[in-house]
């Protein structure tokens, strides 16, 4: 069934049952925040900001994507063979900011607008929270090949073909030597952006600006 309606972005649209409710699967409908909002906690301009929401309506007409859904959308960015389940479910877990489990136009809208046009400390501040898995504040070297594993599976091909669990577990080494200053084992949010910051070679190493959208 369709109807039109208004969305707070000013714009008008259709809306029609989705095939996840068509299923019985019932997800929210949600509104996001007025494009004067938006706006501000972006740097977006006005129709910038109209073109991505009726993109992301396109795929999530509920106005939330969940995690399998937004794998399936991230892949298209890559060539097809390419690994991209574990590294989407990192990235979509670095947008969740409230780890709800359901990701909303805001966040999708500001994480890319810290990638694509944020500083670079903006955007390093952004990878660290991608690596620390945990939230608490810290990097591990545990944390830390996760997220390398999972950039392996996603370029390894293109950067590296001959790359495996080996070479991962070196790589870590090296990182962790060049910024764990205090040599506590863990990275914290300040050891970061301070290598990273001194040290384009450790921002090229970790692939980050290179898969995160």
């Amino acid at each position: 069934m369709r109807s039109t309606v208004s969305t707070p972005l000013g714009l008008t649209e259709e809306s029609e049952n989705s095939e996840l409710e068509e299923l019985g699967e019932q997800l929210p409908r949600y509104r996001p925040d007025s494009i004067a909002a938006l706006r501000r906690q972006t740097r977006f301009t006005e129709p910038e900001l109209k073109r991505l929401y009726r993109g992301f309506k396109a795929e999530c007409p509920t106005g939330v994507v969940k995690e399998d859904t937004f794998k399936i959308i991230y892949a298209q960015f890559f060539p097809q063979g390419a690994n991209t389940a574990s590294y989407a479910h990192y990235v979509f877990n670095t947008l969740d900011q409230d780890r709800s489990g359901l990701l909303s136009f805001e966040e999708f809208v500001m994480g890319l607008s810290i990638l694509s046009r944020g500083t670079m400390e903006e955007k390093l501040r952004w990878t660290f929270s991608l690596y620390d898995i945990n939230g608490d504040g810290c990097i591990t070297k545990e944390e830390m090949t996760e997220i390398v594993s999972a950039i392996y599976d996603l370029m390894g091909k293109i950067v590296d073909p001959n790359a495996d669990d080996d070479i991962v577990q070196e790589k870590v080494e090296r990182l962790f030597q060049k910024m764990d200053l205090n040599r506590d084992g863990v990275l914290t949010l300040d050891e970061f952006l301070d290598c990273c910051l001194r040290d384009e070679e450790i921002i090229r190493s970790m692939g980050v600006f290179d898969s995160n959208f």
